[in-house]
């Protein structure tokens, strides 16, 4: 303690930095990825193909307007009514990967519900990364 009374402090030791420093590089190294947001750069086109008493059919691609590829791309199509209310929904695969600035066809299949008026049809799953398998 000092003469007159007075506190001193001291700054934490430093030996612990470089553990710290390691430790958020592990981190980052091990995270998962997070999803970009849906419809970031994809444009979607899709027809009625046919109808039956249970189900509507979709027919549609799926543009890839990025440089990069995306992963596991998924759709979710969605039957509406006048007002755009949801009455019913589907999710359909539409490929492992999509590369850059390219597109990839896709089917999906909605619930025939009574008040359909209209469709959405919009990328709600996928990833950017590398989508093709290289060898040596």
């Amino acid at each position: 303690m000092p003469y007159n009374g007075a506190t001193v402090s001291t700054p934490p030791p430093r030996h612990h930095r470089p553990l710290l420093v390691a430790a958020v590089a592990l981190l980052a190294l091990t995270a998962t990825p997070v999803l970009a947001p849906a419809q970031a750069k994809f444009k979607v086109t899709y027809q009625v193909e046919r109808t039956d008493s249970n189900r509507v059919y979709l027919a549609g691609r799926v543009y890839n307007d990025a440089s990069v590829d995306a992963v596991d791309v998924y759709v979710t199509a969605e039957a509406l009514d006048a007002s755009g209310k949801v009455l019913a929904r589907g999710v359909a695969f539409v490929a492992r990967s999509i590369p850059g600035r390219s597109d990839a066809d896709f089917s999906a299949r909605v619930p025939n519900v009574a008040g359909t008026t209209g469709f959405r049809v919009s990328v709600s799953n996928f990833r950017f990364g590398l989508g093709r398998s290289e060898s040596p």
